[in-house]
Order: structure tokens, then C-alpha cells, then sequence
């Protein structure tokens, strides 16, 4: 699987003349993964760090990632933009702004940030989202980490992406990391956040039977995943256009 996506990559890159591709690493699995795919392509790839008051184990995952890839790999380099100054410039325009616009405020600076690179490379910016992300509960920020050119791993569960990373050679402290997004300056996971696992959510995904005759936590869990599925079709789903 994994040549797989790297040729669909590269057969892209060509098709689109594409020079450079560019990666933001978070210090999680997906984007280990992405861009282990992205560097196999031989293409010039860029990954980059993008630290907003980021709590301390993330950002060593995501630079003990860099470091892996580039020691590994010749066509692989890295920048560091640290966004901490940008994002209290723009916080403190906004005195009144709720702590969930804030966090997706992170994600789209850095989204800004990613396409800068991209654009002074020809390059295009890879997403990092999974299908269980991008197409079951929408746990991503519109215009934020959900504003990507192509989306390389979006067809695979956060199962198959933690099988993957170790085939490929993701460091263990990554592959093993409980899962976050990174968008709050502590270690919340995405479990804290959502309230069930990867592996729950997969099972809701796949769940094709009677929903009134689940039980405990199997009910709880479609719930939950129900809810979201159904709050954030707006991200999923093509921007409504009105047609004459």
C-alpha cells in the first residue's frame, strides 16, 4: 500500500508539474506517515514544524520526526516557524473569542503559513487528515488543516495509518503517542476531545445494523459518532452554491 500512495503522489506531482511538495509535521502518526510517503517520492519535500505555545512532547515528537527523515533521506529539508508571536497578535484583536475559535484560529495561521512555503516553492501543500478524520466525524478545521491540496492517507482508518507507520519506520514514541491535535497548548487527546477512540469511531463507520438495538458503550459511541457525522457535514460536504 504504502508504494501505492507514494506513486499516486509522485504521478500527481508530475502530471501538475509540480516541484515541491510540503508537509507540516505535528508530531503525531498521520503526519509521520504523510510525509515518510511524501520524501519515498524522491521530490524535493519540505517538512515543517509550526509551534504555536505548543506543549513540550509534541513538539519533540514532531522534531525528533524531522530529524529521522532528514538523516534518511537526501531530497527531504526542514524549516522551523515558530507562530507563537502571529497567534497573540491576532488573539488580541480578539478579546471575546471563545478558546474553540482560538485553537482553530492556530490551525488556519498555519495553513497560511504552509501555503507560503508551498508558493515560493511551486509546491503544494499535502494533508495529513485520515478517513476516520476527513470523511466520518469532520474532526478538522475548516480552512485550517482541512485546506490541503491533495490528501495522500484520507482513504485509510487510523488503523491501517498506525500499521502503516511502523512498515514504513516511524519512530515508536510516535506510533505509540495517544493521538492530539496539538491546537490547545496541553496534551488533551482527540479521545478527550471526542469522547471515543479511533478504533470505536472505525466500528461506528462500519456499523450498517439497527441502532436501537445497541447497548452500553456500543450505543454510546454511536451516538457520539452520529452526532458529529451529522454537526459537521458542512466540512464534507462541497461549499452550497445557489444555481440560476
Amino acid at each position: 500500500m504504502n508504494s501505492e500512495i507514494t506513486s499516486w503522489i509522485s504521478r500527481y506531482a508530475v502530471k501538475n508539474n509540480i516541484d515541491c511538495l510540503v508537509i507540516g509535521i505535528s508530531g503525531g502518526v498521520d503526519s509521520a506517515l504523510t510525509s515518510t510517503l511524501c520524501a519515498n517520492t524522491g521530490k524535493k519535500t519540505i517538512v515543517v514544524s509550526l509551534p504555536i505555545h505548543q506543549e513540550k512532547s509534541q513538539l519533540k515528537r514532531a522534531e525528533d520526526h524531522i530529524k529521522w527523515l532528514c538523516s534518511k533521506y537526501d531530497n527531504v529539508s526542514s524549516l522551523k516557524v515558530n507562530l507563537s508571536k502571529v497567534f497573540d497578535c491576532f488573539s488580541d484583536c480578539f478579546k471575546e473569542a471563545s478558546s474553540l475559535s482560538l485553537a482553530n484560529s492556530r490551525s488556519r495561521l498555519r495553513m497560511t503559513a504552509l501555503y507560503q512555503i508551498a508558493s515560493s516553492n511551486n509546491g503544494i501543500v499535502v494533508g495529513t487528515g485520515n478517513k476516520v478524520e476527513d470523511f466520518g466525524v469532520g474532526f478538522f478545521t475548516k480552512y485550517g488543516d482541512g485546506g490541503v491540496d491533495i490528501s495522500p492517507i484520507a482513504d485509510l482508518t487510523k488503523s491501517e495509518v498506525w500499521k502503516l507507520a511502523k512498515k514504513v519506520g516511524v519512530i515508536d514514541e510516535i506510533v505509540s503517542a495517544d493521538p492530539t491535535d496539538g491546537l490547545w497548548g496541553d496534551d488533551r487527546t482527540d479521545e478527550d476531545q471526542i469522547g471515543a477512540s479511533y478504533p470505536e469511531l472505525e466500528w461506528a463507520m462500519d456499523f450498517s445494523g439497527d441502532p436501537s438495538t445497541l447497548e452500553g458503550r456500543e450505543k454510546d459511541v454511536y451516538y457520539i459518532y452520529s452526532q458529529l457525522n451529522s454537526a459537521n457535514q458542512h466540512k464534507m460536504n462541497p461549499i452550497p452554491i445557489w444555481k440560476k
